[in-house]
């Protein structure tokens, strides 16, 4: 097993309908509503599957930028972009097919023979995104069902 470094929470209250109100263990960060699209929802909010996307992208950009600074290469305002395709499963259920992801870290031409030795390590400390790539075991509690 691994060593525990950290963790947090993170809760979800419904608001109405698919609607949901979620709120970070720190309150210096706020709380984020998320929403279902069309049919289902409103669309007042990202959906879980965006803020998936949004968290590998943003992971992916830290990491870079880390590394990049790591080796001393300067970077112009990092931009990046996922696309995301949902697909359905073998039971027809719908599930994250495939990211593809595009990092524009505005590098000069000065700076791109220092910048690959860089590139070839950042991906491995992205969090996020290694984790995602891995499979995350989850272990699912319902309460009033599951003796709690």
């Amino acid at each position: 097993m691994s060593e525990v470094v950290s963790q947090f929470s993170v809760s979800v209250r419904q608001v109405q309908d698919y609607q949901f109100l979620v709120t970070f263990d720190k309150e210096s960060m706020g709380t984020l509503q998320t929403d279902e699209t069309l049919p289902l929802g409103k669309e007042s909010g990202p959906t879980p599957s965006r803020m998936l996307a949004a968290a590998v992208a943003n992971c992916l950009s830290a990491s870079l930028l880390f590394a990049f600074r790591k080796a001393g290469v300067p970077v112009g305002e990092i931009e990046t972009q996922v696309t995301t395709q949902v697909v359905r499963n073998e039971q027809r259920r719908l599930r994250i097919g495939k990211m593809e992801v595009t990092i524009d870290p505005k590098l000069s031409p000065e700076s791109l023979e220092k910048a690959q030795a860089a590139r070839g390590v950042f991906e491995s400390f992205c969090t996020v995104t290694q984790s995602v790539a891995d499979g995350i075991p989850v272990e699912v509690k319902v309460k009033g069902i599951d003796g709690e």
